[in-house]
């Protein structure tokens, strides 16, 4: 098979990868905008369990991912002058320029062809049996045929900007800093020895009332600096000035779309949907995409039955981290329903963010009933139950609201 992947991410490296060891003679092709090692982005997160689906399908890339990697098991937040540290599930984090380093040093020891500022374009498709299109959530592919596709963006409310540091912080650290314009807050975790990974996230009336939104690249991080000195210890943050000139301020847009392949193109990670990045899971997701698709051509020779079935099962994969990721973004969007709890309730509450009973439930008693549930079962059962319910109703009711 003739496969030519767009776009030199994660998701595009490690099909080409799979595919190659799946069978040698494959004719794959990787193409990249960019100039190699020019990639934006600071690190990375992912799971235990990412690493062991990495493990058994590539045995050599996943140990030098686990290699270049950190971990942490704790997480701290930081509320106004007092904090809570409590443990939790073993965390990585690696450097998005290093996992690419890796990946495309394993994709051309396999044969694969890296084609740097290498741009295709919809009206130029490569000539291939598969043309995977791996270019992000701005995919141009995806765009040319958004109608086919039924591609739909739907905008969050806060405003984020991703930046890096040299302060590594031990643990995944959370810090919310309350200022005469609201809150505003960070997401922190390290991804080498050396730097760390810091977005910082607010209301829009919070960046506008502290003038972040009109602030050059240099005052705004000289601000950000003095709002979360207490975590950074005198170390800087890094920023990334926008090639426009513009604002680096952000608003993270979910995407969906009605299908995810047209005649001989298929759309891959980012391409095909994205997941707030408060539940650190689009590498994840965009390499699980990966696996999934490789398996799917390597089952049936018919291309049209594998790539259905790649989309039906990846679709059904997402449900609960789309979900998970939803109402992630809707607990910062409420900051102030948690934010004066008492931090270990914060903290708890902060954990349980993903679920769908939150939102319906007063914040102090969905702390003690979440307790309970730990010691009862009867009570661990229920909120199983009802949780997917509701959340089934919220999904239903966005859908209605679209249409």
């Amino acid at each position: 098979m003739k496969v030519a992947c767009v776009g030199g991410g994660p998701a595009g490296l490690y099909l080409s990868i799979l595919l190659k060891l799946q069978d040698p003679s494959h004719d794959v092709t990787v193409h990249e905008r960019d100039p190699e090692g020019s990639t934006y982005g600071w690190g990375v997160t992912y799971w235990q369990g990412l690493l062991d689906k990495l493990r058994a399908c590539d045995p050599e890339s996943a140990e030098a991912i686990e290699k270049h990697s950190v971990r942490w098991n704790e997480g701290v937040a930081h509320v106004r002058d007092l904090a809570t540290r409590q443990p939790g599930d073993e965390g990585h984090g690696i450097g998005r320029h290093r996992l690419l380093e890796l990946l495309a040093a394993r994709a051309r020891a396999l044969g694969v062809r890296l084609e740097y500022e290498s741009e295709i374009t919809a009206d130029d498709l490569p000539d291939a049996d598969l043309v995977v299109a791996g270019d992000g959530v701005h995919s141009a592919l995806r765009s040319r045929y958004a109608q086919d596709f039924g591609a739909a963006l739907t905008p969050g409310r806060n405003r984020y900007v991703w930046l890096g540091t040299s302060k590594v912080f031990d643990s995944f650290t959370f810090a919310f800093v309350e200022t005469e314009h609201g809150w505003i807050w960070c997401y922190g975790y390290p991804f080498s020895a050396e730097q760390s990974t810091c977005v910082i996230e607010c209301a829009p009336e919070t960046l506008a009332g502290l003038g972040l939104d009109r602030a050059s690249e240099a005052d705004s991080l000289a601000a950000l600096e003095k709002h979360f000195a207490h975590i950074l210890d005198g170390h800087p943050l890094v920023g990334r000035a926008a090639s426009d000139g513009g604002s680096p301020w952000l608003t993270f847009r979910t995407l969906t779309n009605r299908t995810w392949r047209r005649d001989r193109l298929v759309l891959l990670g980012d391409a095909a949907h994205t997941t707030h990045y408060s539940i650190g899971a689009g590498t994840t997701l965009a390499l699980e995409d990966a696996i999934a698709l490789a398996e799917a051509l390597r089952e049936s020779p018919d291309l049209p039955r594998a790539l259905a079935h790649y989309e039906g099962e990846r679709r059904s994969a997402l449900l609960s981290p789309q979900s998970a990721a939803r109402y992630s973004a809707q607990w910062y969007e409420n900051l102030t329903r948690y934010i004066d709890l008492p931090p270990e309730q914060m903290f708890a509450l902060l954990g349980q963010r993903h679920s769908p009973l939150l939102p319906y439930v007063p914040p102090q008693l969905y702390y003690r009933l979440d307790r309970a549930a730990g010691r009862l079962e009867t009570l661990r059962r229920f909120k199983r139950w009802l949780g997917p319910k509701l959340a089934r109703g919220a999904h239903a009711r966005a859908l209605s609201s679209r249409e």
